[in-house]
């Protein structure tokens, strides 16, 4: 038996953990699933939070920047990215 990483990456609506998620994608280091983005209709939790509950860990948060006044309209990456990974056994 060993150990292989499960990674969820979860785009929250604001750097609260427990907002809501607005995108997010899925990789599985088990072989078991082969998941692609925009194959799910809705996010598999509803927060990072609803997310750790479920036993997953977080390893990475987002890095917070300061805002500049005028930057509120424009458009850009998704600032709120949250890295999650639970550790399965495989056979």
């Amino acid at each position: 038996m060993s150990l292989r990483q499960k990674l969820l990456v979860l785009y929250a609506h604001s750097p609260d953990l427990k907002s809501r998620v607005v995108s997010w994608a899925t990789y599985d280091g088990t072989g078991k699933s082969s998941p692609t983005s925009g194959d799910e209709d809705k996010p598999p939790y509803g927060s990072v939070v609803a997310a750790m509950e479920d036993g997953w860990r977080v390893i990475q948060f987002p890095q917070q920047s300061m805002s500049h006044p005028g930057m509120e309209y424009h458009t850009s990456y998704l600032r709120y990215e949250y890295i999650l990974e639970q550790l399965e056994e495989t056979d």
